[in-house]
């Protein structure tokens, strides 16, 4: 009995297991878009990656950009967080997926310069 339940935390630690990979080549700053009109600033991974960590963990936007900031000073990053009104102005015309974690395994987050990609 005692590795039955042994073997049931474990699956339910997985479960909460969650890995954020971060290309360290990319910058959080908008290519050029070639359109008319004021350029976005961040780019599309960037408010993504804001956008993410606002579902993933149920936070407010204003505290998704404290988060995110400190998730990227621990990682040694010195990207700049898109602040609070640029969220709400690009949640308009981004969607953000995260499809329904299993009991099998971590989530993982892959983040480059063509977005972000969840796994698990």
């Amino acid at each position: 009995m005692g590795g039955h339940v042994s073997t049931y935390n474990e699956a339910l630690k997985r479960r909460g297991s969650l890995s954020i990979w971060f290309d360290p080549d990319m910058t959080s700053e908008a290519e050029s878009t070639g359109k008319r009109g004021r350029p976005p600033v961040f780019g599309d991974p960037a408010i993504q990656t804001c956008l993410t960590m606002t579902v993933l963990f149920g936070l407010a936007l204003r505290q998704t950009t404290g988060f995110v900031e400190s998730l990227f000073q621990l990682l040694g990053l010195n990207w700049t967080v898109p602040d609070f009104s640029t969220l709400i102005r690009r949640q308009k015309t981004l969607a953000v997926s995260i499809p329904h974690q299993g009991a099998h395994g971590p989530l993982h987050l892959l983040v480059d310069s063509t977005g972000i990609k969840v796994e698990g």
